[in-house]
């Protein structure tokens, strides 16, 4: 395996939900080091991409790669880390934000042996970079949608992966939680990360995005440097409505639930 072998390829990607066509013939492929957001207006197929692209959502047509390997037969997931839109706190078991963080882990230890050194001193440096660290002991379900979000940023910084893949890490998290998130990326990328996330507003994370991907109705109308005035309303196919798409959450028991069945 080269280290300039693709992420993710796409190759005629299309997807159909409920017999509706949501993603036509998508050509796409993300190179390590590379900092791709993926744009465009509610509905134009955004998450669905990046699900189809891990392998989460079944693809109609074409193929999908990562790291030159079918996700079905992938192995490697701890060179992926997947921030997904929400956390799912439901449940009567109380769970703890250092314990969520700490989950992030699993992947990269091996078939029941216990947490150990490097594994506590990665999850204390993820619990840092979010600035949660000094209420790692709290319930998670006391948090407010933004510190959760944080939370999950949190649980996919502790794997120490290859590539960040983040579905509106922005979403619901305020200014000065926006800032730390923008200075914890702009280090993952001086060290070579690669990181592909789904956005409506930027921000503070503006600089460091090096390639657009923007969707309009399933297609791919844009792919190349972001457009000159990166504020929400110049953005190529963007829209005033920005609700989530509908997906299923994860359980902060369940941190692998996302990964496809083999």
């Amino acid at each position: 395996m080269t280290s300039n072998q693709a992420v993710f390829t796409m190759s005629g990607g299309q997807v159909n939900l409920d017999r509706r066509p949501v993603l036509r013939g998508i050509d796409l492929t993300i190179r390590p080091g590379e900092v791709v957001t993926v744009l465009g207006a509610n509905g134009s197929g955004k998450s669905t991409l990046i699900r189809a692209l891990l392998g989460l959502t079944p693809m109609s047509a074409g193929t999908t790669l990562l790291y030159g390997t079918p996700p079905a037969r992938f192995r490697q997931w701890w060179r992926i880390g997947y921030v997904p839109q929400r956390l799912s706190v439901g449940g009567g078991v109380p769970t703890t934000i250092r314990e969520v963080v700490a989950s992030g882990r699993i992947s990269r230890q091996r078939r029941l042996r216990p947490a150990g050194a490097a594994d506590r001193a990665a999850t204390a440096r993820a619990l840092t970079a979010v600035g949660l660290a000094h209420r790692a002991g709290d319930p998670v379900q006391a948090l407010s949608g933004g510190q959760q979000q944080r939370v999950l940023i949190a649980r996919a910084l502790a794997g120490e992966p290859d590539t960040f893949v983040m579905d509106e890490p922005t979403a619901g998290v305020d200014a000065a939680s926006q800032r730390l998130l923008a200075d914890t990326l702009a280090g993952l990328v001086e060290r070579g990360k690669t990181v592909l996330l789904v956005a409506h507003e930027l921000g503070p994370l503006e600089p460091l995005v090096t390639r657009a991907v923007v969707l309009r109705d399933g297609f791919v109308c844009h792919d190349g440097p972001p457009p000159p005035a990166v504020g929400t309303h110049a953005l190529p196919g963007h829209d005033h409505v920005h609700p989530h798409a509908d997906e299923k959450p994860l359980s902060p028991l369940s941190p692998l639930d996302w990964r496809p069945t083999p």
